[in-house]
């Protein structure tokens, strides 16, 4: 009885989490400090993996990412020779007149193509490797009302 008469009233509320990060619907003004912060921890990224050759075509090199002048040009150069082939393959599937199925091959890549009712199926595969690559993309059904 001693307890009851000592112990005062008792008062809670909900416990109401707020998400720091703004990905998640945190304040938007903590994002510069968030991204300075993850910069800030960052021990390597892709490119700091170097080969060590140096040197280049144009004679430059980055010190910070060990990448020369050439190598950078050779890259953006693949990415887009990539695009385009990408786009290709895209305006065979989708593009005026569609095919049902096809095979392109550049280099030692081949893409092959078949379209059902349900899905378009991808099969890319590296001759050299051989490694095989299987990308099943689910095709858009409308019914007409």
């Amino acid at each position: 009885m001693l307890c009851l008469v000592l112990s005062g009233p008792v008062g809670a509320q909900d416990l109401v989490y707020t998400p720091i990060n703004p990905s998640f619907g945190g304040n938007p003004l903590n994002s510069g400090h968030l991204l300075s912060i993850a910069n800030a921890q960052r021990d390597a990224t892709a490119r700091d993996a170097n080969d060590g050759t140096g040197g280049g075509l144009f004679g430059g090199e980055d010190e910070a990412t060990g990448t020369s002048d050439a190598d950078l040009f050779v890259r953006q150069l693949e990415g887009r020779l990539l695009s385009a082939l990408a786009g290709q393959v895209t305006d065979a599937i989708f593009g005026n007149s569609p095919q049902e199925a096809g095979l392109v091959t550049f280099g030692t890549t081949t893409v092959q193509f078949n379209r059902t009712l349900e899905s378009i199926t991808l099969l890319i595969t590296d001759s050299l490797d051989g490694t095989v690559t299987e990308i099943i993309v689910p095709q858009l059904v409308t019914t007409g009302s």
